[in-house]
This record gives structure tokens, C-alpha cells and sequence, in this order.
């Protein structure tokens, strides 16, 4: 039977060491890291992420900014908004909860926030600054996957990834942050030829592909790190994209759903808040705890 990889102890791990890390920080340079929630629209799920966000980061002793605004505010007048929380010195971190309304370009909405208050790492400079492997703003559950792997010393550098699922949210920056720590990394999606094949050779298992137990037990090598970021609305309740009871037999340690990869994304996002002030108060980890 697999080790179940905790996400929810792991994601307090996080937050305890950001709410050290932002006690530092407020000493050294007497600024408080501030991260802002952009809400438009009525989306209840979206009202549900935003107020654990801003409950979370005050936690950390960090300073929390809410902004909500209708679902007929126009495309020029959203961008206004983000222009002015780019200028407000009080905000590290700027986060424009998606989805948005119908007639309002995310894409457009995302390349308008300053790279360096860009706390959910979409941005085209943090993708790129991502990908030249140079430091920079993570997406966060990617980071998050990271994580886990390394508070349970799953080895990466050497080890055969498995990323299933090419999204720019997750499937990418998940497929080169586990490059960049020098495991060999196939990112498999719906046109992978022999998809049990290729997904069985791995020694780490990313699913990330949005279908509900799709990756099943047979699938899985045996003792392989199976990490499950699919979170599927089912008549049985939310399940991941591994069939978890199947998988948990012969993996060697595998995340739940929910429990597992889900918590860690906003611990990350208050991580990158911190990050963020940091860099722009030309303050270093080292210095700052």
C-alpha cells in the first residue's frame, strides 16, 4: 500500500514557514506584503477562492486587498483597474480571479499586470523566465507539486516524469520545473500513442489532464510517486484523475483527492506574495528570516 502524501500538512508546513519568512520581512523593511483579489462577476465558487484567500493571508500576517466589480464592467475599465493596482505601492501580489464573464479577455486582463505583482506566475515573462530556468514567480500548484515531492524526498534528478496533460497552467510548468531539477520528462495528452505504456515506464506520475479516474492501477509502475492534481465533480463526489484505491495498491506513494495537490496551491500563492515583496524591496530569503 502506497504512503498517502498529505497535502493539507504540507500546505501548513508552507504557510508556517511564510508566516516566518513575513514577520522578517515587516522588521527589516517595516512594508507589510499585500495581495489583491479581483472578483468579477457573481461566480459562487470564484466568491468561495477568493474570501479562503484573503482569510489565509491575513493569517500570515499579511495584508489582504478585495476588489469586486460587476459582470457588465467593460474590458477598457478592467484594465483601468489593473493599471491602478500596478501603481499602488501597498500590493505586491495582484490576482484577477478567473473565469471572467463572457465578453472580457482574460489573456488581455493577465498581460496587463505587472510581471513583478504577478503572484499566479501566468504572465508571458514569468512563463518565459520559468522556462530559461532564470528566478522568477511560479505558477502555483505547479510549485505546489514540487513541494510535495520534496517533503516526502521523492528523488527527482534522475528519475523518468510522467506529465499527463498539456495545459499552460499546470501540464507545462510542471513538465519544466521537474526538468530543471534534471529529471527526464515526457508530457503525455489525448494523442499519446500507447498512453498505459508510456505512463507506466514513470517512475513520478503527474496527472493533470481533467477526466475523472482515467489513470487506473494497471497504469502504474510499481513503487512509483503518483501525484494527482485533477479535482472532478462526480455523483460519487470529487475524485482526481487516478483511480486512487486501484493505484494506491502497487504505487509507492500517491496524493488523495481532495487532501492532496488542492491545498498546497493557495499556501504557494501566499508563498509567492512574500517572494514578491522581496523582490521588489531588494530583500533576499537569506536576510529576511
Amino acid at each position: 500500500m502506497a504512503i498517502i502524501i498529505d497535502g493539507k500538512a504540507t500546505a501548513a508546513a508552507v504557510r508556517e514557514r511564510t508566516a516566518r519568512g513575513v514577520a522578517a520581512f515587516k522588521q527589516e523593511t517595516g512594508h507589510t506584503p499585500g495581495l489583491v483579489t479581483v472578483l468579477v462577476g457573481e461566480d459562487p465558487a470564484s466568491q468561495v477562492y477568493v474570501r479562503n484567500k484573503g482569510e489565509q493571508c491575513e493569517a500570515m500576517g499579511m495584508a489582504s486587498f478585495h476588489e469586486e466589480h460587476p459582470a457588465t464592467i467593460g474590458q477598457e475599465e478592467l484594465l483601468s483597474i489593473v493599471d491602478r493596482l500596478n501603481a499602488d505601492d501597498r500590493i505586491d501580489g495582484i490576482l484577477v480571479q478567473a473565469p471572467l464573464p463572457d465578453g472580457l479577455d482574460f489573456k488581455e486582463v493577465l498581460d496587463r499586470i505587472d510581471p513583478s505583482k504577478d503572484v499566479d506566475g501566468f504572465h508571458p515573462l514569468s512563463v518565459g523566465r520559468l522556462v530559461a530556468n532564470q528566478p522568477g514567480l511560479r505558477a502555483c500548484t505547479p510549485a505546489g507539486v514540487m513541494e510535495l515531492l520534496h517533503a516526502y524526498e521523492i528523488p527527482v534528478s534522475g528519475a523518468e516524469a510522467v506529465v499527463v496533460g498539456r495545459s499552460d497552467i499546470v501540464g507545462k510548468p510542471v513538465a519544466f520545473l521537474l526538468l530543471h531539477e534534471n529529471a527526464t520528462v515526457t508530457i503525455a495528452h489525448s494523442r499519446t500513442r500507447d498512453l498505459p505504456g508510456v505512463i507506466r515506464r514513470a517512475d513520478i506520475v503527474v496527472a493533470a489532464v481533467g477526466r475523472a479516474q482515467m489513470i487506473t492501477g494497471d497504469m502504474i509502475k510499481p513503487g512509483a510517486a503518483v501525484i494527482d492534481v485533477g479535482i472532478n465533480r462526480t455523483d460519487a463526489g470529487l475524485v482526481g484523475d487516478v483511480e486512487f484505491e486501484s493505484a494506491a495498491q502497487v504505487a509507492g506513494a500517491i496524493t488523495p483527492v481532495p487532501g492532496g495537490v488542492g491545498p498546497m496551491t493557495i499556501a504557494m500563492l501566499l508563498q509567492n506574495t512574500l517572494e514578491a515583496a522581496r523582490a521588489r524591496h531588494g530583500v533576499t530569503a537569506a536576510s529576511a528570516v
